[in-house]
């Protein structure tokens, strides 16, 4: 099981985020999210957003720490990738 981080760089609602993802599943990516109890409304269709304050646990559970170009290919050579446009936010 490998889950991937970008460094917090998104701002929003005061606050800067990452996008926690997989490259193999999104059973993957939720049962990595449930481990570090982020709730569902957290998942934006094809990851989670992720507070700047939770980067850290998330690395140290086990998230590989990627650029945020490298988060966009893992995703959309994985398949997993939704356009935000058509993106479900329950997955």
């Amino acid at each position: 099981m490998t889950l991937y981080v970008d460094p917090p760089a998104w701002p929003g609602h005061g606050r800067l985020w990452s996008h926690l993802v997989s490259d193999v599943s999104y059973d993957e990516l939720h049962a990595f999210a449930a481990r570090l109890s982020l709730p569902r409304r957290a998942f934006d269709g094809d990851h989670y957003d992720l507070p700047e304050h939770r980067y850290a646990d998330a690395v140290a559970a086990g998230a590989v720490e990627v650029g945020s170009r490298e988060v966009v290919r893992l995703l959309r050579e994985s398949g997993l990738r939704r356009p935000k446009g058509l993106r479900a936010r329950r997955g």
